[in-house]
């Protein structure tokens, strides 16, 4: 793996340690870098669950047709240097220690510093432009309004995809105010496709829209989906839009989800292709099959069956778990789990426990203080209904080790992106 320790240390030494947005400062920092995010067109993709799976298919339909494309998003599993993407490879820690280099130059000593996400934004920003990229797909980190990502004046599209609870503490403890923050993305006079899920968010997209006088699309009225065959080979689906209509589509990211994940970037796809007259049928159907997006229902192992999926809040677990039991619905399953403090853990375990009836183990992310202690998990485990005695792990290692020992037929590992990016390299 390489070494982005010293980027990082750059980073960190020039930065707070906020995680509440803070638009104004990026936005000066940009501004004196010469404003390096409008270099290029792009796609702004907000949500709580799905936006970066939704980008994922969208960058590689926009590689497959031939332009240079970025994809930047957030968290990283196991490197900073996940974030940014250009056309599907990551660039060098030297890269990134140069921008970061030239980033830090222009905050000025008066003036309240960036929060980290703001400075990694502002690198990924620069690195695109000295790339010479043609489109990036650029994923919100927190919200929308105020994200770091909400400064581009060469938007193509919007893009929002679910919405759900989470991140209260920041957004709001309403879907309401949660899909507020997130819908005062869209711009005047470009298309916003939102999922349309929840269905009774509808309306306030549409008056987000009308107020801004950005173009709204709503994928569960405009598109129609058929012949959907779902395997852990890949999925395959029938999409018609206005603008778009393709038979029997094959994505290899494969669960339920994934399928409205796929339809709602067709449907960005179909509202901006006539601005990239690259993008053809062979490019949206070949983007779509190479698409890859690690940590997302994701197959490490055939045999043994273990299967990473970050689903970290209730909504993303309860699409998680009804994948599981399309895909694998006779299996004895273990169930080894890590969340975050300021989840909601309790919900979640009811979830997994009633929906998929596993053996469960109890674990965290080592080295991380906002990790849940297996102990303090375990106690709530015990709350619900288990295949066997609930055990905790230090190490979340050792307790797939422990699944396979007490003879599961398949391993989940979930509950956190930070588990997968402690655990993806550290099984085999």
């Amino acid at each position: 793996m390489m070494n982005f320790d010293k980027f990082e240390e750059i980073l960190y030494a020039h930065s707070n340690n906020k995680i509440i947005p803070g638009i104004e400062r990026i936005k000066k920092l940009l501004d004196r870098l010469g404003n390096p995010q409008d270099s290029f067109r792009s796609v702004h993709i907000v949500g709580t669950n799905g936006k970066g799976s939704t980008g994922a298919f969208i960058s590689s339909i926009f590689r497959e047709a031939g332009y240079k494309t970025g994809f930047y998003s957030s968290p990283h599993l196991e490197s900073p240097g996940e974030r940014l993407l250009i056309d599907g490879e990551v660039l060098s820690p030297e890269e990134w220690i140069k921008a970061a280099e030239e980033v830090i130059k222009f905050i000025k000593p008066d003036e309240e510093l960036p929060s980290y996400f703001e400075l990694v934004t502002a690198c990924a920003f620069f690195l695109a432009r000295e790339k010479n990229l043609d489109v990036g797909v650029i994923e919100a980190g927190l919200g929308g309004k105020f994200d770091a990502t909400n400064v581009m004046n060469n938007t193509a599209c919007s893009v929002i995809a679910s919405i759900s609870i989470d991140h209260t503490e920041y957004l709001g403890a309403t879907l309401e105010k949660i899909a507020s923050e997130k819908f005062a993305v869209v711009k005047k006079n470009t298309p916003a496709c939102f999922s349309g899920y929840d269905s009774s968010l509808i309306p306030m997209f549409k008056n987000f829209c009308a107020e801004s006088e950005a173009l709204p699309h709503v994928l569960s009225e405009e598109a129609g989906l058929g012949n959907i065959k779902i395997s852990p080979e890949g999925n395959f689906f029938d999409f018609c839009a206005p603008g778009l209509e393709l038979k029997n589509i094959n994505t290899s990211l494969i669960g339920d989800y994934q399928i409205n994940n796929a339809a709602l970037a067709l449907l960005a796809v179909s509202e901006i292709k006539n601005s990239f007259p690259k993008i053809t049928e062979k490019s949206i159907r070949d983007g779509l099959k190479k698409a890859k997006w690690p940590g997302r229902l994701e197959i490490i192992s055939c045999e043994p069956l273990i299967i990473l999926d970050g689903g970290h809040n209730y909504d993303g677990v309860k699409r998680l778990c009804k994948s599981v039991k399309s895909l694998w619905p006779e299996l004895k399953l273990g169930v080894v789990y890590a969340a975050m403090r300021d989840k909601n853990y309790s919900g979640c375990l009811k979830l997994l426990s009633s929906e998929l009836k596993p053996a469960f183990y109890a674990s965290t992310v080592p080295g991380m203080t906002r990790a849940l202690p297996p102990e303090e998990l375990l106690n709530a485990a015990k709350k619900f209904t288990w295949q066997n005695i609930p055990e905790a792990f230090n190490f979340p290692q050792e307790a797939v080790k422990k699944a396979l020992s007490d003879k599961n037929q398949a391993v989940l590992v979930c509950g956190s992106l930070y588990l997968i990016g402690y655990v993806r390299g550290k099984l085999f």
